[in-house]
């Protein structure tokens, strides 16, 4: 069997300007990857991180996906994979707190 050649690890971009300055909207001023997580992990009940093969990420165009309830969001590193969550999760749960309640 033989191995698909593998790229070296190339050292993360920032995330973009959009993704903070949406962040920063609700409040979330660390964009580091543990700190991302750890609101994450505040936020949303469950979630799974995977880590793209090769041949995935060039279809794709992603290195990862985070799998968040029943959606995903593919993306190019683990922060902004949890940025991005994040941001899902707290607008999620902004539309829920500003819906009409009904009573019977």
């Amino acid at each position: 069997m033989t191995r698909q050649p593998v790229a070296p690890e190339q050292p993360d971009a920032p995330l973009p300007d959009d993704l903070t300055e949406q962040l920063e909207a609700h409040g979330v001023s660390a964009f580091g990857e543990v700190e991302l997580r750890r609101q994450l992990e505040q936020h949303a009940p469950s979630y799974t991180l995977f880590r793209l093969n090769p041949i995935a990420a060039r279809k794709w165009k992603a290195r990862y996906r985070i799998m968040l309830a029943a959606n995903y969001l593919d993306c190019q590193s683990v922060a902004e994979a949890y940025a991005r969550a994040l941001l899902a999760s707290l607008d999620e749960q902004g539309q829920a707190s500003e819906a009409p309640t009904t009573d019977a």
